[in-house]
């Protein structure tokens, strides 16, 4: 069955603007509540976590996502601003039905959406989803007074989320010496990163910190990294940590400024992992870089590509059995440390394998060496079938060829407007550019 309403991570569009409206996501909560309460037992009453980031919707998403909830005959518990995997990793912690996040992850402040984890702190599954969306097309009604929801507030949650994250790193390790400047994209873990590594012994400066309803990512944060390379420098950081607004991203900046993208980071942490212990598989997507399928074929470990999207690296990890994967643009999952991509505890991962290693990030990633990328999208006819257009097929056959085992080619669609994106990896970049303009000519002709 198509979904309607959920896309890869959850709802989520223009406040304002269906769906992401206050009847609506009321209307959510309660078709969310009824199908929790068809999960439990007769004698059990449902409880759900929320927890938002700083945007000033989420107030008037909260409310309405509460009231929704408690109409269903489901109590409720709100955490306020908290990260994304602080909600799944409360939710397990506390033992409770579901959790839910009030977020539009790294997107301006005018957007908004709600994504919902498993009582296991994972994402909720595709039937389980498909369950809501069929219930959201019943008429809403309420359960007895006596039987509405109650809601009451989780003080101590940042409390809770600090001491978890502190615990996935190694006990016989501390970060004192250090210089870190934490960017928290004025997003949910301003009050709540720069504590958790100051707490292990580093030096915090952080920046990002100051939200105000309407800044969160703005010009600051992982999709904008120039603030904090700046910040380094200007400090003589050794690192900085850049979060997005529901800190399940991460990218890092050394001492010189230089960024690292979640390709490199999570080559970092596979190499740590390796010196200690074999290393079964890695997943990334189709957009990671080339350069870490080498180097990981190099080093005798399996690599497999997951559809773009965290959401599906988890999936093909847990079909594997896997531990670590990733993306580029910094979602990382460490499966033995939590359920979901964390950018807290991926950063943890990130310098304890510095620790350990008494390496810099430059040293540690010197012998993997990215591969350009050059991406041209390519607008196209709505419905326009570029898998039977034989002069691209041709044309990316002759690129592949050309290549061998010194590039890739990778063609797809686009999910929310009539375009083809056409990427090149090759070890240089003219020869990516050449062959992505090359190939981008062909569609259509």
């Amino acid at each position: 069955m198509t979904r309607k309403y959920f896309g890869t991570d959850g709802v989520r569009g223009r406040v304002g603007a269906a769906p992401i409206t206050p009847d609506f996501v009321m209307k959510l909560g309660y078709a969310a509540g009824r199908v929790l309460a068809r999960a439990e037992s007769a004698s059990t009453r449902p409880t759900v976590l929320i927890g938002k980031d700083t945007r000033i919707s989420g107030y008037m998403l909260e409310a309405a996502l509460q009231s929704g909830l408690a109409a269903a005959g489901v109590d409720v518990m709100l955490a306020g601003p908290v990260p994304t995997p602080a909600v799944a990793y409360l939710t397990r912690a506390l033992r409770l039905s579901a959790g839910v996040v009030i977020s539009a992850s790294h997107n301006p402040y005018a957007d908004n959406g709600i994504k919902f984890f498993s009582a296991q702190g994972n994402k909720l599954p595709d039937a389980v989803e498909t369950a809501i969306e069929a219930q959201i097309e019943e008429p809403m009604a309420c359960v007895a007074s006596e039987h509405l929801g109650r809601a009451r507030r989780l003080d101590d949650a940042a409390g809770r989320y600090i001491e978890f994250c502190k615990s996935t790193f190694p006990n016989e390790l501390d970060l004192r010496g250090l210089t870190l400047v934490v960017d928290s994209a004025h997003g949910a873990a301003y009050h709540i990163a720069p504590h958790v590594f100051h707490e292990l012994g580093a030096e915090v400066i952080a920046i990002g910190n100051q939200p105000n309803g309407l800044n969160i990512n703005d010009g600051v944060g992982a999709t904008s990294p120039e603030a904090l390379a700046t910040a380094v420098r200007a400090n003589r950081a050794h690192l900085g940590i850049a979060l997005d607004g529901d800190a399940d991203r991460l990218l890092m900046v050394d001492a010189g400024g230089r960024l690292y993208n979640g390709d490199e980071l999570l080559y970092v942490m596979v190499k740590d992992r390796l010196a200690s212990a074999p290393v079964q598989g890695v997943v990334g997507t189709l957009m990671t870089n080339m350069a870490l399928e080498v180097a990981l074929r190099r080093m005798g470990i399996e690599f497999a590509r997951a559809k773009v999207g965290d959401r599906y690296v988890l999936e093909l990890l847990q079909q594997r059995n896997w531990i670590l994967g990733g993306e580029g643009s910094g979602h990382l999952l460490c499966l033995d440390r939590h359920t979901t991509g964390d950018g807290i505890v991926s950063a943890l991962q990130v310098l304890s394998a510095l620790r350990r290693s008494g390496k810099t990030l430059a040293e540690c990633t010197a012998d993997m060496q990215l591969y350009p990328q050059s991406l041209v999208n390519v607008r196209v006819a709505p419905g326009f079938d570029w898998q039977t257009d034989a002069g691209l097929r041709e044309e990316k056959q002759a690129a592949e060829r050309e290549l061998g085992d010194d590039g890739r080619v990778l063609i797809r669609a686009s999910g929310t407007e009539p375009l083809l994106r056409v990427m090149v990896e090759a070890r240089d970049a003219d020869t990516a550019g050449r062959m992505a303009r090359r190939i981008a000519g062909r569609i259509g002709a």
